[in-house]
């Protein structure tokens, strides 16, 4: 099962036309939280409203997460090790209220440690033609270094 999630706070119909557009040939359930999608999905599932509880549950089953440069699913995914495809809003499209989905999917993208499609294009490359996997794994408390680097901050 593949889970797509855009976040609560604005639609992001390019992202979902393009997953419905390409559901037929992956030939996989695919389950959509959206937000007042402006057009009817005819080949995924959409959901406009999830709980906490069954939005985890939903991300556990996934094998594939596809999500906008949201941090909270960035981190989620990194913490428990699920492959993720970012897929940045454009403010320019009228998509979000500034670049800083772009910034933080470029970030990710030359760190290399998340799955980025800057567009239609590699969004359609990366989920017809590769196996996914989770790139970087984190755990759920900040590394020693940074915890070092912000005492050391403090005590200046």
């Amino acid at each position: 099962m593949i889970f797509v999630t855009i976040g609560t706070q604005l639609p992001f119909d390019r992202l979902i036309r393009i997953i419905d557009n390409l559901a037929p040939q992956l030939n996989e359930e695919i389950i959509a939280q959206v937000y007042k999608c402006g057009f009817t999905p005819k080949n995924i599932k959409t959901v406009e409203f999830i709980a906490p509880d069954e939005f985890n549950s939903l991300f556990d089953k996934a094998r594939l997460i596809i999500s906008h440069a949201g941090m909270g699913t960035i981190l989620s995914a990194l913490q428990k090790n699920k492959p993720i495809i970012v897929f940045p809003r454009i403010a320019a499209l009228g998509e979000h209220r500034n670049e800083h989905q772009l910034a933080t999917a470029r970030k990710f993208k030359e760190m290399g440690t998340v799955n980025v499609a800057m567009d239609e294009e590699e969004l359609t490359a990366m989920l017809l033609n590769g196996k996914l996997t989770a790139l970087q794994h984190i755990g759920n408390s900040a590394s020693p270094s940074l915890i070092q680097s912000i005492e050391d901050f403090i005590d200046k």
